[in-house]
């Protein structure tokens, strides 16, 4: 019973301090300075430890120019506890008010120069002189304390933080690297500092040159190389990167995750020749039987196809020499759980790239035939190979594989791709009205691109059926379309003039020209490509092709024509004069990188 009254005064006693200190701090904000002074000095009385209701009972009656009485009340509290080192800053602070700089200067010396080697009285000493932007002080004190305390570096992290408010770079960076030492386990919380804090190339290349420094004079400390590795993946020097990773993997005996790691990171920057070395190092000095090297495997041969197509530049003999390395691997390892990703990557390398679409569909058939691989897996390989048998003209055979995908996976993202490729095979065969519904109900998935792809489809579908009475014009197009789609370009390229010459100057016609265009990009003719998809956006730029004929024009002088200044010019005039776009985003995107942003 005791204890519970004692409970319930101790709770009383805490709510009235809060509604105390909350009442002060209106009448301070409303500029009623006697008044809140008055509540500070009672809430003080209350709690003698609490620097903060005397700080702020100082700044009351300076507020209210009672100098008098505040430097007397100073006095008294430097007086029963001289060991307070803030309050000689409160004091100083006082008579820098009163226009004493000498004599507040004489406070803030003696604070410093009576600094006793006591962690908690440095910090509240040093953030006092930061509270008055006081930053020399700050760093005087923490300086002189981490030598008090024989921990230079105990401190570091405080004063990274005050050189980095200074705007001393470079004696930030210095600090920054000393505290990533003393708390070596924190060392990505200090990356996540280093990213923030530096802003240009010249600030990562003095960490860089920092770093270098202590490499030479400590080439044992761990974190250094791990920080170099850091720097010049984000100055995108991904081969640099590299031999820091490796030489941490071979010093460290790791597993090689941390070299796979930086092969995926220089992969995703398009850096392939990179990553392609990141892998193999992996390949040739980890175990056979680790995923990591299975992964590492079929990440060389994925980066190997990106290096060889990313351009379309590639010859007959680097697609030969490819497949074998894929064939290799396939007759070493096996078709099973561990493989079945790269396996099909295989069969989508032979469709695509090797037009063997027969061998491509019997290597999915065998893949979808085993019991042991993912039912995701098993769904991904079905969507090709029914892709790849509309490819070959089985109508039915592909929309018998992308139903059963949407029965398996209806709620999910699957089921909603299924549901777009079968009502766009629907769309090539003619049967408009049965794919227009099922575009509609597509508006409205989950997957912001099918969403999108459903609604442009279902609006062309609308607004070129019926335009003349009938529909031919729009079947002629469709067929075209899955001529393309089965490599058949000669057929769709006959199709599309067929159009226009059989209904000229036809609502169709920047469909058509922009199908063409795509057709030129299918068989590498670049410039007729690009020549094409001007002619779309600008003629026809109240169009819905208007902007996906800019865009794929943006990325052909940015990759395959190599002409960074139209490819910029080309992004910017997409996201200013087609906001709406969908490809606006990611065309500001491209267009900040090509400026040179760092994002």
């Amino acid at each position: 019973m005791r204890i519970l009254l004692l409970s319930i005064l101790l709770l009383s006693f805490s709510a009235a301090m809060g509604q105390d200190s909350r009442l002060a701090h209106q009448y301070f904000q409303t500029g009623e300075y006697e008044k809140a002074a008055s509540v500070f000095k009672k809430l003080f009385d209350k709690n003698g430890n609490s620097d903060y209701y005397f700080q702020r009972y100082i700044e009351s009656l300076s507020a209210m120019e009672d100098f008098a009485t505040a430097e007397a009340e100073v006095k008294k509290q430097i007086k029963k506890n001289p060991k307070y080192m803030q309050l000689y800053v409160i004091y100083g602070n006082l008579l820098e008010r009163q226009f004493r700089p000498e004599e507040a200067d004489e406070q803030y010396e003696q604070a410093i120069e009576n600094l006793p080697p006591d962690i908690n009285i440095i910090n509240k000493l040093s953030n006092s002189f930061v509270r008055l932007t006081r930053y020399d002080q700050a760093i005087e004190v923490y300086v002189k304390g981490g030598k008090l305390i024989n921990n230079e570096n105990l401190f570091a992290y405080n004063l990274a933080d005050l050189y980095k408010r200074k705007g001393d770079t470079p004696k930030m960076i210095e600090y920054y690297i000393k505290a990533s030492t003393q708390n070596p386990e924190q060392l990505s919380r200090y990356k996540t500092y280093l990213q923030r804090s530096l802003s240009t190339e010249d600030d990562l290349e003095e960490l860089r040159k920092q770093l270098y420094t202590k490499i030479q004079e400590d080439p044992d400390n761990v974190v250094y190389p791990e920080l170099m590795e850091w720097v010049y993946i984000e100055k995108k020097e991904f081969g640099k990167a590299l031999r820091q990773a490796r030489a941490l993997d071979r010093k460290n005996n790791e597993d090689g995750s941390r070299v796979k790691s930086l092969g995926d990171i220089a992969y995703n920057a398009k850096d392939y020749k990179t990553a392609i070395k990141a892998y193999e190092y992996v390949t040739k000095n980890k175990s056979l039987n680790s995923d990591l090297y299975i992964d590492s495997k079929r990440a060389i041969l994925k980066s190997k196809r990106k290096k060889i197509t990313s351009n379309f530049n590639y010859q007959e003999a680097d697609l030969d020499t490819l497949q074998k390395e894929y064939e290799s691997f396939i007759e070493e390892f096996g078709i099973n759980s561990r493989t079945e990703f790269l396996v099909k990557e295989y069969a989508d390398f032979l469709a695509l790239y090797k037009g063997d679409l027969d061998k491509s569909i019997g290597v999915l058939e065998n893949l979808i035939s085993l019991g042991t691989i993912s039912k995701y897996v098993k769904a991904n390989a079905k969507l090709s190979l029914a892709d790849y048998n509309l490819m070959k003209g089985e109508i039915w055979e592909a929309t018998l594989l992308y139903s059963q995908v949407e029965k398996d996976f209806t709620e999910e993202y699957l089921g909603e791709v299924a549901r777009f490729k079968n009502a766009k095979l629907f769309y090539y065969a003619g049967n408009f009205e049965w794919a227009q519904e099922q575009f509609s109900i597509l508006k409205a998935a989950t997957s912001r691109l099918i969403s999108n792809d459903a609604i442009d489809l279902s609006i062309f579908i609308l607004d070129n059926m019926g335009l003349d009475t009938t529909d031919i014009p729009l079947k002629m197009f469709s067929e075209a379309e899955l001529l393309t789609v089965q490599n058949r370009y000669d057929d769709s390229f006959s199709k599309l003039d067929s159009i226009l010459t059989l209904y000229p100057e036809h609502d169709l016609e920047d469909d058509v020209l922009y199908e063409k265009a795509n057709l030129f990009l299918k068989k590498r003719d670049y410039t007729k490509a690009y020549d094409i998809y001007t002619k779309v956006y600008t003629d026809y730029p109240e169009e819905i092709r208007a902007d996906n004929a800019l865009y794929k024009a943006a990325e052909l002088k940015e990759n395959q024509l190599e002409d960074i200044e139209k490819a910029k010019e080309l992004y910017e005039k997409l996201f200013v004069e087609f906001s709406n776009s969908t490809f606006a985003v990611e065309a500001r995107k491209r267009y900040r990188i090509l400026r040179g942003d760092n994002i």
